[in-house]
């Protein structure tokens, strides 16, 4: 078994880990945050991590109320210039913590003041030593290239965080629901990896989604690029209909993620458009009636908040992912030109 099979196979594991080791770090970070009341959040991160920090975008803006930017570390580096971070929570996000460019931004945020906050997985890393506050995602050693558990383990630490910051103690038995869910998603994995065979010759595709699901979007097409090698373009559908939507032809093969929640109907009515358009559809979604509309379906459990379905709603996406690298015959774990550990500046 590839390692990158058996990680995404790990994920329920590592989230409850995370849950058990780390409620009481996030518990004091929260108060933390709350005494120094920063104005708002920067969001520091590159690759898989800079999708889950998208989410936080989202879940820290509607849940807390607090605007939130994602960092431009070259900014810091290249450039530098840095901006105003002195009342600001600067979080970076970054399965190594090594990337000198990530560092950068949260070195300067100390240096200005700013209360930062590391999520890593690993804690002896020169992000972790450089911020104030630090999450260990307790992933264990990733050995594939492409990250799956902790990307996963990044979302959810972000959802800890916000919960902790909201005093919710909802969210929280919320978020211990997610491991289920992605178990129940994994035990469908074959089934999953054999319906992307039909698409081994795919050169191109967009995946697009909205909301919390944007961050989804994002890194499912991360997967496809870097391990299949397909041109995998992620959308929000809203900005797709802005001029991407001339794309779509017969047989154009279009990813969708449809939660359950708030942007579920603008969803399907765009979906709608796309089959008039004679679009290949593979749909992530637990609606049945959003399921039908595909020639793909890959189902997802009922009852997922809309706030959680990025944890779970990507897992379908990882296995597509898996099973069309296979088809294509390439290895799972050894991308072309591609390290585990990517250091910018």
């Amino acid at each position: 078994m590839a390692y990158l099979e058996q990680e995404i196979l790990e994920q329920p594991e590592v989230l409850e880990r995370l849950l058990e080791r780390e409620r009481g770090t996030v518990e004091t970070v929260a108060r933390a945050i709350r005494e120094r009341a920063p104005r708002f959040v920067v969001l520091a991160a590159r690759g898989s991590s800079d999708n889950a920090a998208r989410y936080g975008q989202y879940l820290l803006g509607a849940v807390n109320g607090l605007p939130v930017a994602l960092a431009t570390p070259s900014l810091f580096t290249l450039y530098r210039r840095p901006p105003r971070l002195a009342d600001a929570l600067v979080v970076a996000v970054s399965q190594s913590g090594q990337s000198p460019d990530i560092v950068a931004v949260v070195e300067e945020g100390r240096r200005q003041g700013a209360l930062t906050l590391a999520v890593t997985n690993d804690p002896t890393s020169p992000l972790a030593r450089a911020a104030e506050w630090v999450i260990p995602l307790h992933a264990g050693a990733e050995r594939s290239v492409a990250a799956t558990k902790t990307y996963t383990a990044s979302l959810l630490a972000l959802g800890m965080i916000s919960a902790a910051l909201a005093g919710d103690e909802e969210m929280f038995a919320a978020l211990r629901t997610v491991p289920g869910a992605i178990r129940q998603v994994i035990s469908s994995a074959q089934t999953v990896c054999r319906a992307s065979e039909r698409y081994r010759y795919m050169e191109a595709c967009v995946v697009v989604s909205r909301g919390y699901n944007y961050a989804t979007a994002y890194e499912i097409a991360l997967k496809l690029k870097e391990l299949t090698y397909v041109l995998a373009e992620p959308y929000s559908s809203a900005d797709f209909q802005h001029g991407p939507v001339a794309l779509v032809e017969k047989g154009f093969p279009v990813i969708a993620v449809v939660p359950e929640g708030a942007v579920t109907a603008e969803m399907v009515d765009f979906l709608r458009r796309l089959r008039e358009r004679e679009a290949e559809l593979v749909v992530i979604s637990a609606r049945e009636e959003v399921l039908s509309l595909a020639q793909t379906p890959l189902p997802l459990p009922e009852g997922i908040p809309e706030w959680l379905s990025p944890m779970v709603a990507v897992v379908p996406g990882q296995l597509f992912a898996l099973g069309l690298t296979q088809a294509r015959g390439l290895d799972p774990d050894q991308p072309r030109g591609l390290q585990k550990v990517t250091r910018t500046e």
